[in-house]
């Protein structure tokens, strides 16, 4: 694994959890969080789901991903990508050098996360066909991205920092 970046890279679906688990992980480890949805924001001005509205998913994932060539060697803590990330053309290739754990999560469980629909309009009108019509889609680039994957299905945060804190590689 790379040491000129971060010593934990979290992906999965929204509503997966990687800003509750990457916060919780980052304390643990004594290192910085950053959350990448967060650094979109404030390259752009605009949360990720107006900016695919106003440039198009395609544009959207060239930003990301010529954002996260930027923030990679910068941020030395844990970071968690936005759900998409991972699916940007030329990401794959940006996290080989890192530790990746894929933070798993079904459809059933992803529909009971409160606020998920809000925060995610996009959803709308069928939040349970989206889900799951993302899901297959990511799923596989998910797997592919990570070096673990944590079951997060209805557990408890700090049983999924503990899989995921015992995932890491031994320095």
């Amino acid at each position: 694994m790379s040491t000129n970046g971060p010593v934990l890279v979290l992906v999965g679906p929204p509503g997966s959890g990687k800003s509750t688990i990457g916060r919780l992980a980052a304390e643990r480890l004594g290192v910085g969080f950053r959350d990448f949805d967060d650094d979109m924001e404030a390259e752009h001005g605009k949360e990720a789901g107006e900016l695919v509205v106003d440039f198009g998913r395609e544009r959207f994932r060239e930003l990301e991903h010529e954002l996260l060539v930027r923030v990679l060697p910068e941020h030395d803590g844990v970071l968690a990508l936005g759900g998409g990330t991972p699916t940007a053309p030329g990401v794959p290739e940006l996290l080989k050098p890192f530790h990746v754990v894929f933070l798993d999560v079904d459809l059933d469980h992803l529909l009971k996360r409160e606020g998920l629909v809000a925060l995610h309009p996009w959803l709308l009108p069928n939040p349970r066909a989206h889900l799951r019509q993302m899901l297959t889609e990511r799923r596989p680039v998910y797997t592919s991205v990570a070096n673990a994957t944590v079951q997060t299905n209805g557990r408890d945060p700090q049983d999924i920092l503990e899989d995921v804190l015992a995932a890491m590689p031994v320095k």
